[in-house]
């Protein structure tokens, strides 16, 4: 990776109006119990009267809905349209379910898929172990790029004005070095998979492998549970059945 290349700054090219309605949109992914307009203010930085005026837009299209008699508001039923796009034109539920509940049932342990949005991952598939576990993997969750097996994995192989990005995030400069932080991106690349442990969260571990696509698809796959019964030797004793099974996904979706 050059030098140079992580030093320059990323063109800007998105319009800030439509960048304020998806902060405001993206706000309700880690909410069950919906927000109130100060919440959101807060949470996207903004004044109270244009966040008002974005919700007001955003509910005129469906994309938001308030509570009956409340004033927390909530996604509304447009997102439902938009991700039954997702299910129709994508080949994920066809190609990848079984390939992951075979894995699940090879390690034992419950089997993820993310995909990059932004600067996040975002959970796009999981086959849930049938082990005691803490709690469901919840599709749609995201998480840092800089934290976890999953995460790495998909940094590692993006380009390097993505990773300079990622680099400057307020949250990053709380984890770790960056040059340490770049020659682990790049042990990662080399070897082809990544392993996390008590990373983001301090009860579990994970491997996780790239899977590849048409249309430059990018994927990580990951075997997940809790840290006592994924350790390290645990992990590295499952990377060849993961690797297998990202190489018979990536060929699947290649074709």
């Amino acid at each position: 990776m050059p030098e140079d290349d992580l030093h320059q700054a990323p063109p800007q090219t998105t319009v800030r109006a439509v960048d304020r309605a998806l902060d405001v949109l993206l706000c309700f992914s880690k909410s069950e119990d919906g927000l109130s307009l100060s919440d959101i203010a807060r949470a996207v930085n903004l004044h109270k009267s244009t966040v008002h005026r974005l919700l007001a837009s955003l509910q005129a299209k469906g994309f938001v809905r308030k509570y009956p008699h409340s004033d927390r508001y909530c996604l509304g039923w447009s997102v439902l349209e938009l991700m039954s796009g997702i299910y129709q034109s994508d080949e994920l539920s066809s190609v990848v379910l079984p390939e992951m509940t075979h894995l699940r049932d090879e390690t034992g342990e419950t089997v993820v898929l993310y995909v990059r949005s932004g600067h996040e991952r975002i959970r796009i598939q999981t086959v849930e172990t049938n082990k005691p576990s803490r709690q469901p993997l919840n599709i749609g969750r995201t998480y840092p790029l800089f934290v976890g097996a999953s995460g790495k994995v998909l940094l590692a192989y993006s380009d390097a004005v993505l990773i300079l990005e990622v680099m400057t995030d307020p949250r990053f400069a709380k984890h770790m070095d960056k040059e340490a932080f770049l020659n682990q991106l790049r042990r990662v690349k080399e070897r082809g998979y990544a392993t996390s442990l008590r990373e983001r969260d301090a009860d579990s571990a994970a491997i996780a492998v790239p899977v590849f696509g048409r249309h430059n698809f990018l994927a990580a796959l990951s075997v997940t549970g809790p840290a006592v019964r994924l350790t390290p030797e645990t992990l590295e004793s499952m990377r060849e059945t993961l690797l297998q099974s990202a190489r018979l996904i990536t060929g699947l979706l290649s074709r």
